[in-house]
């Protein structure tokens, strides 16, 4: 045999054995996918609930333990190294997506592990605690239909008391080390402690189940659950949420910071920079955001004087503000079932409309709900993810705390359209309902993308037939000069010295926002830093996606085809999104 049939035979060997390797590395990557999330579940029970597996009901890790910090460092140490590891050779475009969203996400974990987020467990608008009230109402996530349910519910209260024994310790740590909320929040979270640690049955929402108690039971196990699950609540809840409240307002609160930005505690600047990148999923900077934000700020108001010399008023935009807020008219309703109805309404008037941009549907149900009493005070309107199969719908939450002042030009419309349907409920019930997507893609969450898919949606209502009059497209206007304003105040608390009552004369100035609305607001900036930058980062992204392809291809633009795309591959960084619809829209 000669030489060049020897060299031909090894280089049809290599070849072979490339291929083989190529094969091997989708394989490779799923089991890697798959694994983590099978070893991640434990870690995160509560999600596992909400996504619908209910392996885990009865758990609820001390994530507040220095031990939990370190496990899950070393967790994502692992499978950061072994997701580094895996070539990309034999990839399709969707697993590399899959394997870059890892590594990413896998970077993004180790970093926060670099901040003492943890010196601050929660807060009035986001935590555990008021998570637990949520679910302990029974009309949420956690299920109540059998004895177990209610077992494992009992057994998940357990370690919430020692989850808030270890947050008090946390909070003692920050009070030492500078990194302490500010005094103006946490007087917010004393009263929602002791509304949670109330031991009256009728009022306190973590007795609501006994009305769900099983069916099927005898009347004596009936009787004997009803007096384990009163007992669990009475011995561990309210004693928990009490304890809570004191440390809170005789411990605390006194060492609590007068600043309002994260700036003022020690190493809030680095953690500020860090929280932009992950809510925006870019690099740009707080001064770049802010900038665009007052250009947004100004076009907006623009249109917006528009508007008012259109339905002819006279007076300057603030005066203006005041009259859609003041004005009768605007405040028809009389019972919170009045303002569900009128939101109600508002789907009926979209749905025959959608199949003109959208091809593709989700099969999870929908409803809507009024916020629970205990939160609606401090609640903005939300939606509540339902179960990939189907048997949770996802549910759009509305806070009302006086339907009689609930006010029509208040953006009711544009709310819709971005809480619920074609916003949140379409783009999270499709990303979880894709079973192509591995586990992690399914419920992974970039809010530049999420709130700015939200946000562009709200856009869409001339072409779903609503903003049919001046005042209700004023109402859309107003909550979209609401996410302008959030890169302007939010940017400048945090790194420019804004105190909270400039920042809520700077937000009424320029939108129709009741007092009370503007402080709980700048109250949710405060409270958690940089997450209302991705709404207007994200939704400009999009409208600049979708008006490229629209001048690239003209009449051959489809905008079902645009829509079905960006919701294709779930959840995405800005720039990937930005590839990935570069790729299939040529």
């Amino acid at each position: 045999m000669n030489i060049q049939k020897i060299l031909t035979i090894l280089a049809l060997l290599a070849a072979i054995v490339s291929c083989a390797h190529k094969n091997e590395n989708p394989q490779k990557l799923k089991d890697l996918l798959q694994t983590f999330w099978e070893e991640r579940a434990p870690y995160y029970p509560l999600e596992a609930t909400q996504q619908g597996d209910n392996r885990f009901n009865d758990l609820l890790p001390n994530d507040q333990s220095e031990k939990f910090r370190e496990e899950m460092k070393f967790f994502f140490t692992t499978y950061l190294k072994k997701a580094e590891a895996i070539d990309r050779a034999g990839l399709d475009d969707s697993d590399k997506i899959s394997l870059d969203l890892f590594i990413f996400e896998r970077k993004m974990n180790l970093e926060d592990f670099q901040h003492p987020f943890w010196m601050m467990p929660f807060q009035q608008f986001w935590g555990l605690p008021l998570t637990m009230g949520q679910l302990g109402s029974g009309e949420q996530f956690q299920p109540f239909k059998t004895e177990k349910d209610f077992r494992n519910w009992m057994k998940r209260l357990k370690g919430f008391k020692i989850w808030s024994e270890s947050a008090i310790d946390n909070f003692r740590i920050g009070m030492k080390k500078g990194v302490i909320l500010p005094k103006i929040l946490v007087n917010k979270m004393i009263p929602q402690m002791r509304d949670l640690a109330n031991n009256d049955v009728a009022k306190n929402v973590f007795f609501g189940p006994l009305k769900k108690l099983p069916a099927d039971l005898t009347a004596a196990k009936r009787q004997k659950l009803q007096q384990d699950f009163t007992a669990e609540i009475m011995n561990t809840v309210i004693p928990t949420y009490a304890k809570m409240a004191e440390f809170l307002e005789k411990e605390y609160l006194p060492h609590a910071r007068n600043s309002h930005g994260i700036d003022g505690v020690n190493g809030g600047k680095e953690m500020y920079r860090y929280l932009v990148r992950v809510y925006t999923t870019t690099n740009k900077t707080p001064d770049e955001i802010h900038a665009l934000g007052l250009t947004e700020v100004a076009r907006i108001r623009g249109e917006m004087e528009r508007i008012k010399s259109e339905v002819s008023f006279k007076g300057d935009l603030k005066s203006f503000f005041k009259h859609l807020n003041t004005d009768k008219k605007f405040t028809p309703y009389k019972t919170p079932e009045d303002v569900l109805n009128a939101f109600r309404k508002i789907h009926q008037t979209i749905e025959p409309k959608l199949s003109t941009l959208f091809g593709t549907f989700p099969k999870s149900q929908f409803e809507i709900r009024q916020t629970e009493e205990f939160r609606a005070a401090t609640a903005s309107a939300e939606y509540s993810v339902g179960s990939p199969d189907g048997k949770r719908p996802g549910i759009f939450y509305v806070p009302i705390i006086n339907a009689a002042q609930f006010n029509i030009t208040s953006g009711m419309e544009s709310l819709f359209l971005h809480e619920a349907i074609p916003g949140h409920h379409f783009q999270i019930s499709l990303q979880q309902e894709n079973m192509k997507l591995p586990e992690f893609r399914k419920f992974g969450w970039y809010g530049a993308y999420g709130e700015g898919w939200a946000l562009y949606t709200e856009s869409l209502g001339k072409e779903l037939g609503l903003y049919t009059n001046p005042y209700q497209y004023m109402g859309a206007l107003g909550d979209e000069m609401h996410r302008a304003l959030r890169l302007v105040v939010d940017v400048a608390i945090h790194t420019k010295g804004m105190t909270r009552d400039q920042a809520v004369a700077y937000m009424m100035d320029n939108e129709q926002i009741p007092y009370d609305a503007a402080v709980a607001e700048i109250e949710r900036y405060m409270a958690i830093p940089g997450q209302a930058l991705g709404y207007k980062v994200g939704s400009l992204k999009i409208r600049e996606l979708r008006e490229k392809y629209q001048k690239k291809q003209g009449t051959k633009f489809s905008i079902s085809r645009f829509h079905d795309e960006v919701l294709k591959e779930g959840c995405l960084p800005l720039s990937v999104l930005e590839s990935h619809m570069d790729e299939v829209m040529k």
